[in-house]
Order: C-alpha cells, then structure tokens, then sequence
C-alpha cells in the first residue's frame, strides 16, 4: 500500500489541520465541519493528480482548444457521520462522481471492548472504477477495513484511495496488512503515535462525529 502525507510539506492544509485539533475553535461545528469540507478539496486536488485524463477538442466562441478531461469513473465513499464533510469537500471537486455511504460503529460490551459493526451500505457497482473512501480519523484502521470490504464484496475497484486526514501509527500498520497493496493508496495529513487502550488517538482531535453534528447518545 502507498502512503502519501500531504501534511509533510508546508501549505495551508496544516492551517485546517490545526483549527480542527485546536479544542477552542473546534466547538464552532459550522466552522469545524467547514474546515473538513476544505481539507477534503485540498486532498481531492491531490489525488486529481493521479488519475487519468483524455484530450477532447473543446468548443470556445472564438475557436477549438485542446483539453485534457478527467476519462476515469470515480466512486466517492463516505464512512458516517464523521465522514460526511471530507465527503462533502471531495464532492465539490469531483462533482460528476458516483456516491456510496457505509455507517460503521463501535458497539462496545460489558466489559468496554469494542467490535465495529457495518448497519448500512449503499453503493453502486465499483467494478473498474476508483474508489475513494473517506473518514475523518484512521485509530485501529477496523472501520476503514470492513467498509471497503462491503463495498468490493461483489466487485472491484480499479485503484482505491483511502483519505484519512489524521492517522495513528497502528491504524496504518493495519490497513497495510488487510487492504491490497498495489491497487491502495493511503492518504493522510498527520500521523498521531499514540492509541489509548480505548482506541482513541492521542493527541487526535477528539469525536469527530459529535464535532461536527452534536453529542450522541
């Protein structure tokens, strides 16, 4: 699988990145959920760059220009809620892609451990499209894994990019393991060390779902 940092080199993503780990301006959800929407359009831009273009000869008043026209089918893939906005900023861009919507959540036991359950997916066939398959956080890497697995149970994609704009060292390590190695591609703007035996990564950001649409209960 190939990584990509985007947050390795200075730009004004690493702003974006700050607001919504910052505790005090992450309480603004309009801004919070704003500021998601523009880290997705950063990474869609990024990932423009690696996708395949046609030459078609375009039609102006004053005459014929050659352009090169985005030729691959996209599939823009969201893990809800936290998921939404990125999805949102993705979208902007890629404005003629398909949609599809997976809701993963922790369902915890007696004893406070956890196992990630898929309730939905809604989806179009991704054979021989790109996928593009976003959460906000990448902990253990679980949610990410079964949700492209619901998606590509039937078909498959012709290249996945995975967007988790802040990552743990472990939820990495395990998308490595259990998603395809030539035909992923891993893209993040942090890279957190620590998760706690809670699965929550520190420093993180905190809940990104509750951040951007309120508290559950």
């Amino acid at each position: 699988m190939r990584i990509v940092n985007i947050g390795e080199q200075n730009s004004i993503l690493n702003n974006f990145i700050a607001e919504i780990r910052d505790r005090i301006i992450q309480k603004d959800s309009l801004r919070f959920r704003r500021n998601l929407e523009r880290i997705g359009e950063i990474f869609a831009y990024e990932i423009s760059k690696e996708l395949e273009y046609t030459t078609k000869s375009i039609q102006t008043p004053l005459g014929v220009a050659a352009c090169n026209t985005l030729s691959d089918s996209l599939i823009l893939a969201s893990i809800i809620r936290a998921g939404l906005p990125l999805h949102n900023g993705l979208l902007s861009f890629f404005d003629a892609s398909q949609n599809a919507f997976v809701a993963a959540y922790r369902k915890y036991g007696k004893d406070n451990k956890f196992t990630i359950q898929i309730e939905y997916a809604s989806t179009p066939s991704v054979e021989g499209k790109v996928l593009i398959l976003t959460d906000t956080m990448l902990a253990t890497g679980s949610s990410v894994v079964l949700a492209y697995n619901r998606l590509c149970d039937i078909s498959k994609p012709k290249h996945s990019h995975i967007v988790c704009p802040i990552a743990s060292v472990y939820g990495i390590e395990y998308l490595s393991k259990h998603l395809p190695h030539k035909e992923t591609t891993l893209w993040v703007a942090a890279v957190d060390e620590e998760l706690t035996v809670k699965s929550y990564i520190v420093p993180g950001l905190g809940d990104a779902g509750d951040l951007a649409y309120g508290s559950k209960l």
